[in-house]
């Protein structure tokens, strides 16, 4: 009788296993008592895409001329044309259109996709030669977003203001994963150059930081697995099958001391 009880304390043991400690903490190979320095050699310079809006504003010793590129200062910003061929108005930016280029005015159509918001300032200010005197152009990207899903505490979409955003941050801003969430899969979907990437990141080891994904991208999705804790939590099933294990242990306890 007594292997019987064991054999049914085992099966309750392996049945009620819920999330093991060592699948929760963050960076696990980072050692405790020591201070490690590494180089950051992965940092990328984010490239403009399709789809992206840009704030621009141009100042000179043109005022008037000048305030025609300062729409964006407003509630209202030039986009694509409309079909009389003036600017049309979209919000908080220049759009950047299917073909990759901005409708300026006097300058017309420029395509700056692919190019970083520093070499678009640059490209646009030297644009701006004929028409102004001594064109000063500051640009930067407004509508840099990260979908968050998946097991952490608020999914959502978010946006930075800064044109950077780490993994690390915007699961921050999405209150981190919950204690079920898979730590060791995450998925990164990426759209770039007309492809769809599918990328894996593990957070519990620091060759995060040097991963060439850690920087995160325009319109990135970020899906945090739930783990089998999680599934267990909700279905019924599994929670009658521990029930009944749990009488069966009793049972057992019962008879082996008869």
């Amino acid at each position: 009788m007594r292997k019987i009880f064991y054999l049914m304390l085992t099966i309750i043991v392996l049945s009620s296993c819920g999330v093991k400690y060592k699948s929760v903490p963050y960076f696990t190979d980072l050692p405790p008592d020591s201070t490690i320095r590494q180089q950051i050699n992965n940092q990328t310079v984010l490239k403009i895409q399709n789809g992206d809006i840009l704030a621009l504003t141009v100042s000179s010793l043109n005022i008037e001329a000048s305030a025609l590129f300062n729409l964006g200062n407003t509630s209202s910003v030039q986009g694509a044309t409309t079909p009389n061929g003036n600017p049309s108005l979209t919000s908080n930016g220049f759009l950047v259109d299917q073909k990759g280029d901005i409708q300026l005015p006097m300058i017309g159509s420029l395509k700056i996709e692919g190019l970083s918001v520093e070499d678009a300032r640059a490209l646009i200010e030297s644009k701006l030669m004929p028409f102004l005197k001594e064109p000063v152009v500051s640009l930067r990207l407004v509508n840099f977003r990260v979908s968050v899903l998946g097991d952490v505490a608020k999914p959502g979409v978010y946006q930075s203001n800064n044109e950077k955003l780490t993994v690390s941050e915007v699961l921050s801003l999405a209150g981190d994963l919950t204690i079920t969430a898979v730590r060791q899969n995450i998925l990164l979907v990426r759209e770039e150059n007309g492809q769809r990437q599918f990328i894996r990141l593990n957070l519990q080891t620091k060759d995060l930081f040097n991963s060439p994904y850690y920087y995160l991208r325009n319109n990135d999705v970020i899906y945090v697995q739930p783990g089998n804790a999680k599934y267990a939590s909700v279905d019924s099933s599994y929670r009658n099958v521990s029930i009944v294990l749990s009488a069966l242990s009793v049972i057992a306890l019962i008879i082996s001391r008869l």
